[in-house]
């Protein structure tokens, strides 16, 4: 042991070693001591598992990365812009792969891991998971009946697997199937509904009767359990800030799909933050799971914001009848020190806040935090956070509602006292639908809770919200669509915008590569050399440019590839020796003509999911159409340029 030799001067009166006593710069070293020493004290005076719970935070987040870059990098994010993509007929490499499953799979639990700490739920993977299934099995299928690949029936069979996604998840197969069509089919064929409603029911009554397997209940029930007034749910007034909820819920989903946007393009564009998301993904990773950790954590800030609860816990109490406010007008409840079971309500009620203090603080910080979620790349969900604000939007209405009107508002001389967990039912469905585009966010509510007590004021909330959103804004889909420049055809309205004088004239493209079947073989291998289109329009001759069919280019290259033996010297081949070797040819079995008018090209692209139409005058070949035009057509349409 080291022999004490006496004390610092100035020192607390702690004894000093021989050698600290001698050591160099022993002042300056006091002084560092005490610095960390005091920061050690402020940093745990909080409580020193604030670390331990922000490392677990960021260490899922990290994990989660880590398992979605493990085996493919495509299935990181929600995956239904994805998905809504190739149901309107565009090929993604690979993104429907089986080896994605088990990637996808790992990454989500450990995402889901994090809890209320990121705040991100499972909807949009589990899409994705889905679908991938859906594809596997349709595969599955073709190989044990011996039938080739069919587009027609694998796209079936990825519509109905969109709608088991949903469906499993909240267990809700009629509003699972409505979900799926609406947010990513623009046209659905009928055909389609009995395969998902089909799917959809089997795959949520499988959710929930596992759940009475695993004892978790005694019987299928909702998952969301509401004990609202059956006789006389709603006076006849509450319609109208039914529907002012609504309004303000399409009013926030534009500025909250706007700034999401905006964010996402900032990103891309910002030289350090793009670089950081090209090169060091786990880094943004980790950064971003700290903040939100550390906002978060509920003996901080997080306590002013329930961050205690869980997302489920969120909407139970969320979506409770009985007003806080009223409750807690005489007296404020103390903050528990554990979240009650029997009293999760409190968990809004901070001492320092009222209730509505806390209700507004959630909207403003899970405003930007969501935000700020939805760009870590990792496999996660984003229907449920949007769901859970919208109910808290409602919440904050009923509960000012029920301020103002203590005793309910009086009708026909009965009194019912306001209940503001309708409120937040409204909420949820008015703002998740408005950010999404869909309306059957009302049929999920009664889904969710069992009860079809307010079918009317949550539909005209979520009505109105669609209203305002829907011409204000891109859904929030569309919009992840734009900023990922994925392939996508906008919107068109044809009264508004006046499509329909626009005629495909207009916007064709008239440079067009054809081969005729009397060109030499020289000018055909020179033109395969020069381009690089996948197939070829073929004419009957040069001089009369007649249409006849498509050579496909990997075809028409095997065929100029083969030695030919029955050619005699001095024979000049041309492409129709190519072709009675055995080069196959497609028939075009649709054709556009040049007066057809923007509008009804629009709709034929996006009901049979094309990709390319080719245009002819009296059977001659004068152009072509495809994604490029039509959506230049239609830009140059919704924002004319300036004239010079």
């Amino acid at each position: 042991m080291e022999e004490l030799v006496g004390l610092h001067e100035g020192s607390s009166g702690k004894p000093v070693t021989l050698q600290e006593l001698w050591g160099p710069c022993p002042r300056a070293r006091r002084s560092i001591r005490g610095a960390l020493e005091w920061v050690k004290e402020r940093l745990f005076r909080v409580g020193e598992d604030w670390y331990f719970l922000m490392a677990h935070g960021v260490l899922m987040a990290l994990i989660s990365y880590a398992m979605n870059v493990a085996i493919r990098s495509v299935v990181r994010g929600s995956g239904i812009p994805e998905v809504k993509t190739i149901l309107s007929g565009v090929i993604l490499e690979d993104y429907l792969d089986i080896k994605n499953f088990g990637a996808k799979v790992a990454g989500l639990s450990c995402t889901l891991a994090t809890g209320s700490t990121i705040f991100l739920g499972k909807l949009g993977p589990f899409v994705h998971l889905s679908v991938i299934t859906a594809a596997y099995l349709g595969h599955v299928r073709t190989k044990i009946i011996g039938e080739s690949e069919n587009k027609t029936k694998k796209m079936e069979m990825l519509v109905a697997g969109a709608a088991v996604g949903v469906a499993t998840v909240f267990a809700a197969p009629f509003s699972g199937v409505l979900f799926s069509i609406e947010v990513m089919s623009s046209h659905f064929s009928v055909w389609d509904y009995w395969r998902g409603f089909f799917a959809a029911t089997c795959g949520a009554f499988m959710f929930r009767l596992l759940a009475v397997f695993n004892s978790e209940q005694e019987t299928i029930t909702s998952i969301y359990k509401t004990s609202f007034r059956v006789d006389i749910p709603f006076d006849l007034p509450e319609i109208f800030f039914f529907v002012t909820l609504g309004a303000i819920c399409g009013v926030l989903s534009c500025g909250y799909n706007f700034c999401q946007r905006s964010f996402l393009f900032f990103l891309k564009a910002n030289g350090f933050t793009s670089k950081l998301l090209a090169t060091s993904k786990p880094l943004y990773t980790a950064l971003a799971a700290l903040v939100l950790a550390s906002i978060t954590y509920p003996p901080g800030v997080g306590r002013f914001m329930a961050s205690r609860l869980s997302m489920e816990q969120h909407l139970e109490t969320l979506f409770d009848n009985n007003s806080w406010a009223l409750m807690t007008k005489n007296s404020s409840p103390s903050w528990p020190a554990e979240p009650d079971p029997q009293n999760l309500w409190l968990e809004w009620c901070h001492p320092q806040l009222t209730v509505f203090g806390t209700l507004v603080f959630f909207l403003v910080m899970k405003f930007w935090m969501l935000i700020l979620a939805t760009t870590i790349p990792i496999p996660a969900g984003y229907f449920l956070p949007i769901f859970i604000y919208g109910a808290v939007i409602g919440r904050l209405l009923g509960e000012a509602l029920s301020v103002a009107f203590p005793e309910g508002i009086v009708v026909g001389g009965e009194v019912n006292p306001i209940m503001p967990g309708a409120y937040a039912l409204a909420g949820a469905a008015a703002f998740s639908g408005a950010v999404t585009h869909s309306i059957s966010t009302a049929l999920l509510v009664f889904e969710l809770t069992g009860q079809m007590v307010h079918a009317l004021p949550v539909l005209m909330a979520v009505l109105a919200a669609n209203a305002i959103s829907q011409s204000c804004q891109p859904s929030f889909y569309d919009g992840t669509i734009i900023v990922k420049k994925l392939p996508y055809l906008p919107w068109i309205r044809g009264r508004k915008i006046g499509s329909y004088p626009v005629t495909v004239d207009h916007f064709m493209n008239c440079t067009l590569t054809t081969l005729a079947k009397d060109m030499p073989l020289e000018e055909v291998i020179k033109v395969v050399i020069s381009t690089d289109v996948t197939q070829y329009p073929l004419v009957e001759t040069t001089e009369s440019q007649t249409l006849v069919g498509v050579v496909k280019r990997n075809h028409l290259v095997q065929a100029l590839q083969m030695e030919p033996a029955s050619w005699a010297p001095g024979q000049q081949p041309c492409l129709q020796d190519i072709l009675a070797g055995g080069c196959p040819i497609q028939p075009v079995t649709l054709q556009l003509s040049p007066e057809t008018s923007l509008h009804e090209t629009h709709n034929l692209f996006e009901l049979l999911n094309l990709q390319l139409l080719f245009v002819t005058s009296r059977g001659r070949a004068v152009g072509s159409v495809t994604w490029v035009e039509l959506k230049k057509a239609i830009s140059t349409l919704t924002n004319p340029p300036t004239p010079k």
